[in-house]
C-alpha cells in the first residue's frame, strides 16, 4: 500500500503557521463569541436581609411561596428596602429588589454623620440613632447595621429595643432615616441672629421706659 496517498492538507500537505483554524475561521475552533458587553457593576449594592418560606392554606390545599426582604443602597446617602413574595427564591428576590428601587430615600449627612439623635418605632421594634464623631464608624447590629452601611453613613451609633424582628427593625430604621431634616429645613431650630436679639426688648428696658 502506497503511504504517499495518505490524507494530507491542501497546498502540498503543508499548513501555514497559525492556520489551525476551526469552525468560524478562528484559532482554537468552536463558534465565535457573540459581541457581549462585559458585566458592569450595578449602581447599588444589595443585601438579602431575610429569606423565608411561607405557607398559605387555601381551599385547594397549602400554597407554599418564598418571602424575601432586600436592602438596596449606593453607600453615598441613598438607601431603600423592599419585601416581596414569589414562587421561588429568584422571583422573590427580584420583586423585592424592584420594590426597593422605587422607595429609595436620601439621608442627609452633617460632618460625616447623622444630623441629630432620633427615636423611631414600628410595631414592637424601636430604634435609636445617634450622631458620632469622626473615626467611630458604624456601631450597630442586626438589620439596623445593614441599612446604615448600605446608606453609607460614615459615623453613627444605633441601638435596637423591643423586638428582634429583622423586617420591623429595618422599617423602623428607614422611618428614622427618612425623617431626618437639615438645619435649613428646620426653621424653628435656627438660632436668632445678633440683630434680632438686639431688637427684642428686655425687662430692664421696659421698666425704664415706664418710669420716663
Amino acid at each position: 500500500m502506497d503511504n504517499s496517498k495518505q490524507n494530507s492538507a491542501p497546498n502540498g500537505g503543508q499548513q501555514k503557521p497559525g492556520s489551525l483554524a476551526g469552525r468560524g475561521g478562528r484559532p482554537g475552533g468552536g463558534r465565535s463569541p457573540r459581541g457581549r458587553r462585559p458585566e458592569e457593576k450595578g449602581e447599588f449594592d444589595s443585601r438579602i436581609l431575610e429569606l423565608a418560606r411561607v405557607t398559605r392554606v387555601t381551599k385547594g390545599g397549602k400554597r407554599m411561596r418564598f418571602r424575601a426582604c432586600v436592602v438596596l443602597g449606593d453607600r453615598k446617602g441613598r438607601v431603600g428596602y423592599g419585601v416581596a413574595k414569589g414562587l421561588d427564591v429568584q422571583q422573590a428576590v427580584g420583586k423585592a429588589t424592584n420594590k426597593a428601587k422605587k422607595v429609595m430615600i436620601t439621608v442627609p449627612f452633617v460632618n460625616r454623620t447623622v444630623p441629630y439623635e432620633i427615636h423611631r418605632k414600628f410595631a414592637a421594634a424601636k430604634v435609636i440613632i445617634k450622631p458620632a464623631p469622626e473615626g467611630t464608624g458604624v456601631k450597630a447590629g442586626g438589620a439596623v447595621r445593614v441599612v446604615l452601611e448600605l446608606a453609607g453613613v460614615p459615623n453613627v451609633v444605633a441601638k435596637i429595643l423591643g423586638s428582634n424582628n429583622k423586617i420591623n427593625n429595618a422599617k423602623a430604621t428607614m422611618a428614622a432615616l427618612s425623617s431626618f431634616k437639615t438645619v435649613k429645613e428646620r426653621p424653628n431650630s435656627v438660632k436668632r441672629s445678633k440683630s434680632e436679639e438686639e431688637e427684642v426688648p428686655t425687662v430692664e428696658s421696659q421698666t425704664e421706659e415706664a418710669k420716663q
